[in-house]
């Protein structure tokens, strides 16, 4: 089907009117930190299948973004595959290297902590069960082989469950609130996320219809207009009724596959049953309890969690530039990432695989790359990161000299 308009215009009031309206939205997930740039590019599943594209009144690109800023669904419930396609290569036998040999609920964490489960659905394909019932109770279900880790929250309490090692983690909604806007896991949560970057250097267009869970929709595209950053497209499946994103597709520059994915594959709006968000931990089940530092710590008052001393080496980053084409940049004070001949062995050659040196003002440096987010690391151990083209990481390295 033809393209209802090509409204290759500027949006950013509209894009601001849905930052205004994103508080009325359901919210899907409970707060939870995730840590890394990877939680950025968190997907939901390869590209659903369309059946049949149904015959929808016209509407521009301004009234469906209007349409989504005024959605207000409070109730649902539903299933979401989740898959994210970064590219990245095989870790092998890395990847005990770099966690120390440990298994996810050894040392002092706990396996049921939001923070240390959900990273998980930043590479591969999930399947999850979601539920929403107003702003005070929502659910999200991992579904694995023979096991299952839920995060429910429930008023006050926030609960993660781990049913394949018994593990309970526990806070309250006010020491997890300002985790909020970290963790999208709906296409609600995508777009949110994608229009706001809405601005000058954004064409957003309506580009025909589609059926996604059962439920008529809208197709909304956004593309940058620039050519330094690694996304293509984005392309937002907006339910025709009730004007909640059903699907987020992000594409790279590049071509191919999704990287990015998110869609429901059932989706009901009538009101979850109310024992949906009732839990009680396990007989035997060990339970974890968040700290007021947001920390996980269990009962017997063990050490923080590395993931506290990683943020703490964050606090000197500086945003360059701002929209699709924006850069993240920082100082770890250290003396950036050594060569694989200076690292030597099986590490070495991983560093090798991952990354190509380049040069200019700012020195020698190497660039690590994915489908979607590059990182340039010099020598003197500044760090640039973005959606961006290698080209663009080393310009702004350059003009940071």
């Amino acid at each position: 089907m033809a393209p209802y308009e090509s409204d290759d215009t500027t949006l950013a009031d509209e894009a601001e009117d849905l930052r205004a309206g994103r508080r009325k939205a359901a919210r899907y997930v409970v707060p939870v930190a995730v840590v890394g740039v990877a939680a950025a590019t968190i997907g939901l599943v390869p590209a659903l299948a369309d059946s049949g594209d149904p015959d929808l009144p016209k509407i521009s690109a301004q009234q469906l973004i209007e349409k989504i800023a005024a959605s207000d669904v409070q109730q649902l419930s539903g299933t979401v595959k989740i898959s994210t396609d970064l590219g990245l290569p095989d870790f092998g036998g890395l990847g005990d290297a770099f966690t120390g040999g440990g298994s996810r609920s050894g040392g002092d964490g706990s396996s049921a902590d939001p923070s240390t489960k959900l990273t998980e659905l930043a590479t591969g394909t999930h399947t999850l069960r979601v539920a929403s019932d107003g702003p005070d109770k929502q659910k999200v279900s991992v579904l694995e082989d023979a096991a299952e880790y839920s995060l429910i929250h429930n008023g006050k309490d926030v609960w993660g469950y781990d049913s394949k090692s018994n593990e309970v983690f526990h806070a309250t909604a006010d020491e997890s609130a300002q985790r909020d806007e970290e963790a999208p896991a709906t296409p609600k949560d995508f777009a949110d996320e994608a229009l706001k970057a809405v601005d000058d250097t954004t064409s957003v267009t309506v580009d025909g219809t589609a059926q996604v869970a059962g439920r008529d929709a809208y197709r909304l595209v956004i593309k940058p207009k620039d050519d330094g950053s690694t996304i293509g497209q984005i392309t937002v499946a907006v339910d025709a009724k009730t004007g909640m994103p059903l699907k987020f597709t992000l594409t790279p520059s590049s071509g191919g596959a999704a990287v990015v994915d998110a869609g429901f594959t059932q989706v009901s709006f009538a009101a979850p049953a109310a024992s949906t968000f009732d839990f009680t931990p396990p007989k035997g089940a060990k339970v974890t309890e968040e700290d007021s530092n947001s920390t996980a710590a269990p009962r017997e008052h063990s050490k923080p969690s590395g993931a506290e001393g990683f943020g703490a080496g964050l606090d000197g980053l500086n945003v360059i530039g701002d929209g699709w084409d924006s850069i993240a940049a920082f100082d770890t004070g250290g003396q950036g990432i050594p060569s694989g001949s200076e690292a030597g062995g099986a590490f070495g050659g991983f560093l090798d695989s991952l990354g190509d040196k380049v040069s200019g003002k700012f020195g020698e440096g190497t660039v690590f790359k994915t489908r979607l987010i590059n990182a340039l690391i010099t020598e003197d151990g500044k760090v640039y990161v973005g959606a961006v083209t290698k080209d663009a990481l080393v310009k702004a390295a350059d003009a940071a000299k």
